[in-house]
C-alpha cells in the first residue's frame, strides 16, 4: 500500500497527554501520532470502509485507488481544520489497534474521530476513551463534549447514548450528539 508522500505532518500536541488509568488497567496505551503511523492509519481507514466498498463491485485496484485518495483527503482535513487536536494512537502491547483524535477546548471538546480495528471493538476500549475525555472535560471545566456518528453506526450510537450523549440534530448522514458536563448549568 502506497502512502502519499505529500501528506501533511501531524501538528505538535500543545499540552501533555494525561494518563488514562482505565485504559492502562486494560493494557491499552495512548501516544501522539507520528508520520510513521500513516500506513497503519491508511489500513484502518480501509477497514472502516470495507463493507461499503464490497457493495460497489469495483476491482481491487479501483478500491485501493479510491481508499488512498479518500484517506489523503480526510487526513488533510483533520490536520488542518483540527490543528489543535490531540492526534492519538491507541496501542495494546506496542501494537497499533486504533486512533483517537480529540480536540480539547474550553467550551466543548470535540471527538474528531474514534476508530478501532474490528477485532478490538466490543471490548470496552471505546467507552474507556470517551469516559477519559469526559473526565478531562470535567477537570478542565469544559461544558461538555460534541461528536458526530454515522446514522448507520448503530453500535456506536448506542455506546454514546449509554455514556450520556444525546442527539442534538441530524446532519445527514450523521447525527450530532452532545454530552453535558453539568446539564443543570449548560444548554444544548
Amino acid at each position: 500500500m502506497q502512502i502519499d508522500a505529500s501528506l501533511p505532518a501531524f501538528p505538535p500536541t500543545s499540552e501533555p497527554i494525561p494518563a488514562c488509568a482505565s485504559l492502562g488497567a486494560r493494557g491499552i496505551g495512548l501516544r501522539c501520532a507520528t508520520p510513521e503511523d500513516l500506513p497503519f492509519l491508511r489500513q484502518l481507514y480501509g477497514e472502516l470502509r470495507a463493507d461499503e466498498l464490497r457493495m460497489t463491485g469495483w476491482p481491487a485496484s479501483a478500491c485501493e485507488a479510491f481508499l488512498g485518495s479518500q484517506f489523503a483527503l480526510q487526513h488533510r482535513h483533520f490536520v488542518s481544520y483540527y490543528a489543535d487536536a490531540d492526534f492519538l494512537m491507541v496501542e495494546s502491547g506496542g501494537t497499533l489497534i486504533g486512533r483517537y483524535y480529540l480536540l480539547r477546548q474550553n467550551t466543548y471538546f470535540t471527538v474528531v474521530d474514534i476508530a478501532l480495528l474490528p477485532s478490538w471493538r466490543g471490548r470496552g476500549i471505546g467507552g474507556a476513551l470517551l469516559q477519559w475525555a469526559q473526565s478531562l472535560a470535567h477537570a478542565g471545566q469544559a461544558c461538555g463534549i460534541d461528536l458526530h456518528v454515522d446514522v448507520r453506526n448503530t453500535a456506536a450510537h448506542r455506546l454514546y447514548a449509554r455514556l450520556g450523549f444525546v442527539d442534538v440534530e441530524q446532519e445527514s448522514p450523521y447525527i450530532r450528539m452532545r454530552w453535558e458536563a453539568n446539564p443543570q448549568l449548560n444548554t444544548a
